[in-house]
């Protein structure tokens, strides 16, 4: 089984919702994704650690994959925090861990919509004395086998054990 993960007793369905990706085009999370496994996240680039330290961690996981697991693995970055979060800045903030990341943004009442049909919790603005903000949200990653939520990690979950469990869930979706 997952080591790093947890077994959804009742999976998740890839919820069906549009999004823009980082080049303009839109994006539904159901049907464009063109691989077998999807690891699902959300955050926002302003974020000041959690998310910093999960795109790593995932992004050091796939590094030490066989390539062709790899390239069966693709993670999706939806924001959560679409008033700041301009596509041209997603993009650069997911390039410092990995190209290959796809960003999404939009309408927040879509984001609120495509998060509460997995579990994730957005819960609004935080004021910070420096006049910025940060935006609560929980962190876990889902990873989808197909358009099925089938495991959770969450923030901290070590990189030896995320690479076993993208390893069988690729496995598991062929």
């Amino acid at each position: 089984g997952y080591t790093g993960g947890s077994s959804l007793p009742e999976p998740y369905s890839m919820p069906e919702v549009s999004l823009t990706d980082t080049s303009g085009r839109p994006y539904n999370l159901a049907t464009t994704p063109s691989k077998p496994v999807t690891l699902l996240f959300f955050g926002y680039t302003h974020c000041p650690d959690v998310c910093i330290a999960v795109l790593s961690d995932v992004s050091l996981a796939l590094q030490r994959l066989a390539p062709p697991d790899r390239d069966q693995i693709q993670l999706i970055f939806i924001t959560t925090d679409p008033a700041r979060d301009k596509e041209k800045q997603i993009r650069r903030y997911l390039d410092r861990f990995n190209p290959t990341y796809v960003g999404l943004t939009g309408p927040m009442s879509t984001i609120k919509r495509a998060a509460s049909d997995v579990g994730v919790e957005i819960e609004g603005l935080k004021k910070l004395p420096s006049g910025g903000y940060e935006v609560g949200h929980s962190a876990q990653v889902i990873g989808f086998d197909h358009n099925s939520g089938v495991v959770i990690w969450t923030p901290g979950s070590p990189v030896g054990a995320l690479k076993h469990d993208f390893a069988l869930l690729v496995e598991r979706s062929r």
